[in-house]
């Protein structure tokens, strides 16, 4: 859709993408689901990371939890992680092809130097949905990727790393982005920011002048302050740690975000197609509830009355045989 600043349809305009980073405009948005689709950008979109590891071997310098917190982190691929299942949602016993892609690292040093083991050494050896899901992400010029640990003449590493399909609101480790900023007034016209200074708020504070003017520009002094604005532009700028391209990341977040919201309506409506409240209800609504006989309702499996005798009447006897209890005071 065509840029328009000035329209009533949501609309989008891009400044920068590529295979790191899209730095884009939302406009004519409310400020509510614009930090939403943030949210669910940064905290629930699927990807894939190491979760469990088994290790074998490990003479190196570093403990088994501390190298087992390092293959945690290293990006893996999550292009098709659709075709895999949550663990939870699985099965088998602990992991199989379904809900998992193994990786294997097995490495020794023979040499009399110092030998670097990387991200590049982690070998798949399970089967997969697709040839691109629980692939390492390699991005540096050398093609190593992240350094897991170094070993010296004689230590040696062998670890089964067990990568599962999760989200960062989980654990960070599933995080698909590694930042993504957010900005709604970058100048400030709204006063929502109240700027610390020590002399003058203008030059201890700098201003994007390119992000100014793509919001309309500088305010005016001379225009009085409107206390009913809001903010209707929205900037984004979402970087990728790589398991995800940038777009992927976006698109992921409205879809989920709209499953969310969906979710909600429907259990809202009860899913009846006329309307008719008939989903969750509280235990007093709609006559549902606590009550005795004379309520007209009862409370399932207790009849309004005591499991150990009538229905609340004096003389009303316990497990254990007549209550001392039975007149009226």
């Amino acid at each position: 859709m065509d840029y328009d600043p000035e329209g009533g349809a949501i609309n989008v305009r891009f400044l920068q993408a590529d295979s790191q980073r899209a730095h884009f405009i939302v406009q004519n948005f409310n400020l509510e689901t614009a930090n939403s689709l943030r949210r669910v950008m940064l905290a629930e979109i699927p990807t894939l990371a190491v979760d469990v590891v088994e290790v074998m071997d490990n003479t190196s310098v570093l403990a088994d939890e501390f190298v087992c917190h390092r293959l945690g982190l290293i990006p893996l691929s999550a292009r098709g992680v659709d075709d895999l299942l949550y663990s939870r949602d699985c099965d088998c016993e602990g992991y199989c092809d379904q809900c998992s892609v193994v990786l294997t690292l097995n490495a020794k040093c023979t040499g009399s130097e110092i030998m670097k083991v990387f991200a590049r050494d982690l070998v798949i050896e399970s089967n997969r949905p697709n040839d691109e899901v629980g692939r390492p992400v390699i991005t540096d010029a050398e093609g190593t990727g992240s350094c897991i640990v170094k070993l010296r003449r004689g230590q040696a590493i062998h670890m089964r790393c067990i990568a599962k399909k999760g989200i960062a609101k989980e654990h960070a480790k599933w995080a698909p982005s590694a930042a993504i900023g957010f900005e709604y007034d970058p100048a400030n016209k709204l006063h929502h920011l109240d700027y610390w200074h020590e002399e003058d708020a203008e030059k201890e504070w700098p201003k994007d002048n390119d992000r100014i003017n793509l919001d309309g520009g500088p305010p005016n002094p001379d225009e009085p302050f409107d206390y009913t604005a809001a903010p209707t532009r929205f900037f984004y700028d979402v970087e990728t740690v790589g398991g995800l391209d940038p777009d992927q990341i976006v698109i992921e977040g409205i879809k989920t975000l709209q499953t969310k919201l969906a979710g909600i309506i429907n259990e809202l409506s009860g899913g009846a197609p006329d309307g008719d409240f008939a989903g969750a209800q509280s235990p007093t609504l709609n006559g549902a509830g606590f009550g005795g006989q004379d309520a007209g309702y009862t409370t399932p499996g207790y009849g309004g009355a005591s499991q150990w005798g009538g229905a609340g009447a004096a003389g009303g006897t316990t497990p254990y045989g007549a209550t001392p209890y039975g007149q009226s005071w």
